[in-house]
């Protein structure tokens, strides 16, 4: 049987968003960089699976009826009842952009360990996703050492997005070689250009792609906000510009992107020319820009059929 669908792996939030420009109102949303990704997989279509522990309280019950109407497969997940949802609050600043302001974990040591996984939903998938937040602690980093070790013998892709949030990290030194050492075990990397220039230790776009390089990426992809994204492959680099929208909320936009890249993954493979890297990049950002066009991380995902067209169209 052929594989099919994507892994998501790491813990589900709940994002408490400011709708005020004084930070002192929040609305409350399922959140999380590799929820919003697997959301992202299964409205387009694939069969997405989400790895985490959760709870048995409401906020949890909330969390599996929404990953619930989202198609989101949970079968590999497992509940703890010391379990309490993760939160984070998400600020206002005087331009109207959000920023993380802070992470709030009241069971830290609930996570989903190592003996947990099952290794039948890596036979059953074509892509292994994972970001940094399952990293920084140290139960939770070796779980995703033994995931990468699954993903690896099940002949997996695998894919990184970095997502750093140095609140959650005890030094940026720490969260650095963490999660330099784990980029290199990625066969695609996803990183904002302020995450390129923060692990490679330098000051422009142009310095860190040369000092990444030595790190052998096969497929690096660095997002450059409204600019657009550039790729990297076997030397080559392509950029592509964003579509112009008129941006409310950048939430989610980066995740967006991440999710319409696995999907061409998923259906097309690895691209073999850059004409096939360079429409990755266009439907990525299309994906992209179109979450930045409501409020909240999951609100604004481009139209999956719209998707699905201009994909297909692409590859005729």
């Amino acid at each position: 049987m052929e594989k099919q669908g994507v892994i998501s792996f790491g813990e589900a939030f709940v994002d408490f968003l400011s709708i005020d420009s004084g930070n002192a109102e929040f609305t409350s949303m399922l959140g999380g960089a590799t929820v919003n990704v697997a959301v992202g997989i299964s409205r387009l279509g694939i069969p997405a699976y989400y790895l985490c522990k959760l709870g048995t309280d409401k906020t949890s019950q909330f969390v599996e009826q929404e990953f619930k109407k989202e198609g989101i497969h949970m079968g590999f997940s497992v509940h703890s009842a010391a379990k309490r949802i993760c939160s984070v609050y998400v600020h206002t600043n005087d331009e109207g952009e959000r920023y993380f302001h802070s992470y709030i974990n009241r069971t830290p040591n609930e996570v989903l360990t190592a003996d947990e996984l099952k290794n039948e939903v890596f036979e059953q998938a074509q892509i292994f996703y994972f970001g940094s937040g399952t990293l920084f602690h140290e139960k939770a980093k070796r779980t995703t050492e033994t995931a990468i070790e699954y993903a690896n013998a099940a002949n997996n892709l695998i894919a990184f997005d970095a997502n750093l949030r140095l609140k959650r990290w005890d030094s940026e030194k720490h969260c650095r070689s963490t999660v330099s050492q784990f980029i290199k075990s990625a066969d695609i990397v996803k990183l904002a250009e302020d995450e390129l220039e923060f692990l490679t230790q330098t000051n422009s776009l142009e310095a860190g792609l040369a000092k990444i390089s030595d790190w052998n990426i096969p497929y690096l992809f660095v997002t450059l906000g409204k600019i657009g994204a550039l790729a990297v492959w076997d030397d080559e680099k392509v950029f592509v510009r964003a579509p112009k929208v008129r941006a409310i909320d950048t939430t989610g936009a980066g995740d967006a992107f991440m999710a319409a890249l696995l999907y061409c993954y998923h259906e097309r493979g690895k691209p073999t020319e850059l004409t096939q890297l360079t429409s990755y990049l266009k439907l990525s950002n299309q994906a992209g820009a179109a979450a930045t066009t409501a409020m909240g991380s999951l609100t604004a995902l481009i139209n999956p059929e719209e998707y699905k067209k201009h994909f297909k169209s692409m590859f005729k």
